[in-house]
């Protein structure tokens, strides 16, 4: 049985404006050697697709809501190292693999190393029948659309941790697949930390 670590009450009110973030936001593949607190990581996730007063904090075409949130963690204050799933609904993580991947990520994703170096990645995967069902074909670029509105969200909130990112598309996705343990296609790698 998986057990659900339940993740802190995300904050609603930041110290940096949105046109702040939006002035500092770049792509950052170099990160201070320090772990991430259990509040970052709670603050990062609840931004990429967490719930908001209304439904979510990225728009889903049709409410399809087609992506799924995994973190990989290396260095994370009271978390061990694995694959975590993040349950929307419940803002929780579940642990998927008891190990390190990031080692094994790095290299699916073509020896980009910020991938080891970073304490976190955050893998934004697909499951395109939600939306496809309903959309047809269509539905495909929907789901690209919203991938790019949740790594927008995780890229803003990082800058207003104080934290650098980069957004990764190039790696072998069945491989990531594997490493990962899951049936959704991936579509962003997205490492986070301290710069």
């Amino acid at each position: 049985m998986t057990k659900e670590i339940r993740l802190s009450k995300p904050n609603e009110k930041g110290l940096v404006s949105i046109e702040e973030t939006l002035n500092q936001r770049k792509s950052v593949r170099d990160y201070k050697k320090a772990s991430l607190s259990m509040e970052e990581v709670s603050q990062l996730l609840w931004s990429g697709s967490g719930k908001n007063l209304y439904r979510r904090t990225a728009p889903s075409a049709g409410t399809a809501y087609p992506l799924e949130i995994y973190l990989v963690a290396g260095e994370v204050e009271g978390l061990e190292p694995g694959v975590y799933h993040y349950s929307i609904s419940k803002h929780s993580l579940e642990r998927f693999k008891e190990q390190d991947v990031r080692n094994r990520l790095c290299r699916a994703a073509l020896e980009q190393g910020m991938i080891e170096r970073a304490p976190i990645s955050m893998i934004i995967a697909a499951d395109y029948d939600r939306t496809t069902g309903h959309y047809g074909q269509r539905g495909i670029r929907y789901v690209h659309m919203e991938a790019g509105h949740v790594g927008q969200n995780i890229s803003l909130q990082a800058v207003a941790l104080s934290m650098g990112t980069v957004m990764v598309g190039a790696f072998e996705d069945r491989q990531v697949k594997e490493i990962l343990g899951i049936e959704e296609e991936p579509l962003y790698i997205i490492p986070v930390g301290k710069v």
